[in-house]
């Protein structure tokens, strides 16, 4: 028992790489347009890998004879994936590649720890797991089964149904959505108790005709059309007089027209959710999220800007602390001097020495890259993990 609790011990020192890597592979292995277009089901994949790749070490560390509960996550995205139009096959061979992907780091992590000879205990290792994952995808299966059968046949189901496949870009008779296709849209997802209700008064507000769908978890698709484009700062006074409360956030993507402008303010406004999710607002435009949002949704392209733009300061004194305020203070001033030391209240002389310090770290001027910049900035505030080099 004494060298499973060693190998589970190295390999969870090695956690957040294992969890990148396993995510990576399950979507490599099998691609789904429906479920990878759909903000919360990626973000859910994420935390339901992380779950299920402790369940898998705390399982190996007790022996085959433990029976802990499958994590709520992964219950939560297999009903989500149910609800998504993610087929079932699918869910389980994405958890088929997680497990062999696992196994990899088990026999490369035995190796490191130079287990030579130690093949019965490697075989013993490679059967509770096999057990583990026979539990986690049986609770998982009957999860998404249960959630077909709830969701049933209702009209709201069938609309949603619809709906999805509209976005694929299927031929699907549109005449019962009671919303017209041709004509000028704006896309918006709302999250939270009520949404649904502040959406028709919003609607009613601007005279739009509104096509809502409920996504479950307290999550709405909605459309907002009319004959003219929408005028965005007029939806912007819309909300702040309408009774929407904290718990509610619109991630909204921009203005539109015809099928095609139908189907991309949607994705738009869902790139807007990936932002949303991780730093949650009343309102999240597309366009004042763009690049953050591309960036979320490509790991190379996140780990990369914080390797190149941020990690150089990280051996500063203070770990980069007052690099990076002063860099969010120079950026925010419109790579102003002045304004920068006034905000930060320090003297001008103290900015440009530090921004030549930055320069220097760098290896570049921080104004020839203020967006690459910005974003990785944006990035660490929210999390997401630098480049390992590896």
């Amino acid at each position: 028992m004494g060298g499973h609790v060693g190998l589970v011990r190295g390999l969870r020192a090695r956690q957040e790489e294992i969890e990148e890597r396993i995510f990576a592979r399950v979507r490599e292995v099998v691609s789904d347009s429906v479920g990878d277009g759909d903000a919360e089901y990626v973000t859910g994949q994420r935390a339901a890998v992380a779950t299920a790749l402790d369940y898998c070490f705390v399982g190996i560390e007790r022996g085959g004879s433990w029976s802990g509960s499958v994590p709520a996550q992964a219950v939560a995205q297999a009903q989500r994936a149910a609800r998504s139009g993610v087929s079932l096959e699918t869910v389980l061979r994405r958890y088929m590649a997680g497990q062999a992907s696992l196994l990899e780091f088990i026999l490369e992590e035995a190796d490191r720890a130079g287990w030579d000879g130690e093949a019965s205990t490697l075989r013993g290792i490679s059967r509770a797991l096999a057990s583990l994952l026979d539990d986690l995808v049986i609770v998982v299966a009957r999860a998404y089964v249960g959630e077909l059968q709830r969701a049933g046949r209702s009209r709201e189901q069938r609309l949603l149904e619809q709906v999805r496949m509209l976005l694929a870009g299927e031929c699907v008779h549109s005449a019962d959505l009671g919303y017209e296709l041709d004509a000028e849209h704006l896309g918006v997802i709302a999250r939270g108790a009520g949404a649904p209700r502040e959406l028709r008064r919003i609607a009613q507000r601007l005279d739009r005709r509104l096509l809502l769908v409920s996504c479950g978890e307290g999550t709405a698709w909605a459309w907002l059309g009319g004959r003219r484009a929408l005028d965005m700062p007029m939806l912007g006074r819309a909300v702040s007089q309408s009774q929407i409360g904290a718990e509610v956030s619109l991630a909204l993507g921009e203005p539109a027209a015809g099928f095609e402008g139908w189907r991309l303010t949607h994705r738009q406004a869902q790139e807007a959710l990936l932002v949303a999710l991780r730093r949650p607002r009343r309102l999240t435009r597309y366009s004042d999220v763009a690049l953050l949002a591309a960036a979320l949704r490509d790991d190379i392209l996140s780990r990369s800007l914080i390797g190149i733009y941020l990690s150089p300061l990280d051996d500063a004194r203070d770990g980069g602390t007052v690099l990076r305020e002063t860099l969010r203070a120079y950026l925010v001033a419109e790579r102003n001097v002045s304004s920068a030391a006034m905000a930060l209240g320090v003297a001008r002389s103290t900015v440009q020495s530090r921004l030549r310090t930055i320069e220097a770290r760098l290896g570049r001027p921080p104004h020839s890259c203020p967006a690459e910049l910005e974003v990785a900035l944006q990035l660490d505030e929210l999390g997401a993990p630098a480049s390992t080099g590896a």
